[in-house]
């Protein structure tokens, strides 16, 4: 039984680079990646939480590493692009969870606001998908995963640029799924619903908000990072081969409700 299951789930010899992997929905991703076998590598902005998270991965006796990157100018994407296959290689999985949520009213959107939404939420899944997907269809395996949102799918809670940030990620994820189509890559959403992450800080100030949002979803309760671990392994492995151009709502039945 269990080797008929590493043939479907095993991510031994597998490389994984997660953006956005040291907090939040990433985190849970990166773990759940390094934990299946893939050699991970974390990036972030921040030093001090890839080092937290690296450690506590090698602790479970994962092969990982960690890689600061700045996601928020070309030059820092395809820096960061390069300096991400410097641990383990070029990856046979990628994971853009990097991502950033402005939401001023929608009167007060700024060019500014516009440019740095769209160059971290979306520029950059473009960018990084484009680099690593070439060699990818060169070695007959690749998965393309991304994180999307409701707000790719329906307006709630003041999507502004943020969901026209994340439905372009729907529409690049369609994109990579008929570009790689037959070379053994694919390319795949994660959708969340409202997820307690350091992203959603601000809206969690609110007790009778957080309430009401759990209480939208099938499930009861809000999403948790560890939640998306099995979805995210599925996705990264040979079982998921014949998934492409999907978008895997992981929210407690939230959108069906």
């Amino acid at each position: 039984m269990s080797t008929y299951l590493d043939s479907l789930f095993s991510l031994d010899g597998r490389t994984a680079i997660v953006t956005g992997g040291s907090s939040g929905i990433g985190r849970g991703i990166a773990t759940a990646l390094a934990r299946a076998g893939a050699s991970t590598v974390v990036v972030a902005r921040g030093q001090e939480r890839i080092d937290e998270t690296v450690r506590d991965l090698q602790n479970a006796r994962c092969r990982v590493a960690g890689v600061v990157g700045d996601l928020s100018t070309r030059d820092g994407i395809h820096a960061l692009a390069e300096a991400a296959t410097e641990p383990f290689g070029e990856p046979d999985i990628l994971v853009n969870s990097a991502g950033i949520n402005i939401r001023p009213p929608y009167a007060a959107i700024t060019e500014d606001d516009w440019d740095a939404t769209m160059t971290v939420n979306a520029l950059a899944p473009f960018l990084l998908g484009q680099r690593y997907g070439v060699g990818m269809a060169e070695r007959g395996y690749g998965r393309l995963i991304h994180i999307s949102s409701q707000q790719a799918h329906r307006a709630f809670v003041g999507s502004g640029i943020y969901g026209v940030s994340k439905g372009a990620v729907e529409s690049l994820m369609r994109s990579e799924a008929e570009a790689w189509g037959g070379t053994g890559v694919t390319s795949n959403t994660l959708v969340p619903g409202f997820v307690l992450t350091p992203l959603n800080a601000r809206l969690q100030e609110d007790p009778e908000k957080i309430a009401a949002l759990a209480a939208r979803t099938m499930i009861g309760r809000n999403g948790l990072p560890s939640d998306f671990a099995s979805a995210a392994a599925f996705l990264a492995g040979a079982g998921s081969a014949y998934v492409t151009g999907h978008s895997l709502f992981v929210d407690g039945g939230l959108s069906a409700h």
